[in-house]
């Protein structure tokens, strides 16, 4: 019988270590720039962690001006406020965060293909 319980696979989550990164005191704060497909060809950009005493309105405004695109800024009861531009913006809006001094190069994780 002890042979047969040992061959038994118990249940994996692969997100685990995620979330015990998530829940340990030490964590830095990242700022996750995400790219999500929509129809076609057709992409949205999304930014999420930013701390919450900058005005997300006033970053989408420069972000707006800066590379031609449209945005809002959305409330996510999970997520907090995210702010979301049209096309893949990843690269630029990374670097416009870091130029700006509002986050640092090591606190950014960009996601998506």
């Amino acid at each position: 019988m002890s042979e047969l319980d040992a061959q038994i696979p118990t249940a994996f989550d692969p997100f685990a270590e995620a979330n015990a990164e998530d829940s340990s005191a030490g964590t830095k704060e990242y700022v996750h720039v995400r790219v999500q497909q929509r129809n076609g060809r057709k992409s949205l950009t999304t930014v999420q962690g930013l701390k919450k005493e900058y005005s997300y309105n006033k970053i989408l405004k420069d972000l707006k001006k800066e590379f031609c695109c449209n945005g809002t800024v959305v409330q996510d009861p999970e997520l907090g406020q995210v702010i979301q531009l049209q096309g893949d913006q990843r690269k630029n809006v990374s670097t416009f965060l870091v130029q700006a001094g509002i986050v640092k190069k090591e606190h950014i994780k960009i996601h998506g293909f």
